[in-house]
């Protein structure tokens, strides 16, 4: 009886140390096991989007100050930029948008503007090749707000001319071309075909938008080039640069329309920028602020400090 309980309960300590030894097994087996990635982690990003926000201000005031000057002055420039890229297999689609306001208040000036934009532009491109594109661009350019020149009567009191109006002028373009993509820095638009309007909501400004006496849209038919570069230059600064080119076949098609927009930015902190702007504008049709002079072009030049915000999701 005795050497059976002792058989009996050796044979339980075997099944049970070989339970533990399985156990132990599959506990280990479990621990070396990777974790299986989710498929739709591995999906490229077919949507890059971004923008920057820029904001400076001035003021100053004076009071018996002998070097002379405005008692007061406030000035206000901002600026937003807004993009969203998506490429995915041969289709690519690029969006922009550029928006701009200032204004300077001074004790003897009063309120003027400073800068006023509103310039979008998006272009779908079909990819024929590695780096060039069969392409369809659509942009459209304005401003939010009235715009006036200032002279002085033969009196010397200052004097005020409305030469344009919120929407007026506005150009909308309709493009089909080819895309030139070497890197992602440069880009190179080239089109025979392009449908320009030009839209000027007052039959009173119209004419100084190159319209006819009474009409308040004007179409026209040319070729388009549309150059664009955005560069890192280094940790700190960021260079972008759009030079744009028009040429009319109805109407002195030699008479080339230019646009060009610069920003040069810098940061000095995580909310603290320096920002210089620089853009010019030249357009055959469009009449001086002086009458008496011809053609010329726009000059835009802005700098300054203040607070900046830039965002990605990428």
């Amino acid at each position: 009886m005795n050497r059976l309980i002792l058989m009996s309960l050796a044979l339980t300590a075997f099944i049970s140390a070989t339970a533990q030894d399985g156990t132990v097994k599959d506990l280990k087996k479990d621990s070396e096991k990777t974790m299986k990635k989710d498929a739709n982690d591995t999906i490229p990003k077919t949507w890059k989007l971004g923008g920057l926000f820029n904001l400076n201000i001035n003021q100053g005031s004076l009071s018996n100050w002998s070097a002379g000057g405005d008692k007061f002055s406030f000035s206000l420039n901002s600026y937003f930029n807004l993009y969203g890229f998506y490429k995915k297999g041969k289709h690519s689609w690029d969006n922009n948008v550029d928006l701009a306001y200032g204004i300077v208040k001074t004790t003897s000036l009063g309120n003027r503007k400073s800068s006023d934009r509103i310039d979008f532009l998006s272009k779908y491109g079909y990819a024929i090749s590695k780096k060039i594109n069969v392409a369809a661009l659509l942009n459209f350019r304005s401003q939010f707000a009235k715009g006036f020149s200032y002279s002085k009567t033969a009196a010397g009191a200052d004097s005020s001319t409305l030469t344009s109006k919120t929407f007026a002028p506005a150009y909308l373009l309709i493009s089909l071309g080819l895309d030139w993509k070497p890197n992602n820095d440069f880009s190179l638009f080239v089109s025979p075909i392009t449908e320009r309007w030009v839209f000027v909501n007052d039959k009173l400004l119209a004419p100084g938008f190159g319209l006819a006496p009474g009409k308040t849209v004007k179409n026209e038919l040319g070729a388009y080039l549309s150059a664009n570069y955005l560069k890192k230059i280094g940790p700190s600064f960021t260079f972008k640069t759009r030079f744009d080119l028009f040429s009319n076949y109805k109407n002195e098609p030699q008479n080339i329309d230019i646009f060009w927009t610069n920003v040069l930015t810098a940061k000095i902190t995580k909310y603290i920028n320096f920002s210089f702007n620089l853009d010019m504008i030249y357009d055959n049709d469009t009449q001086n602020v002086n009458p008496a002079k011809g053609p010329a072009p726009q000059w835009l030049q802005l700098m300054g400090v203040g607070f900046a915000y830039t965002f990605r999701r990428n």
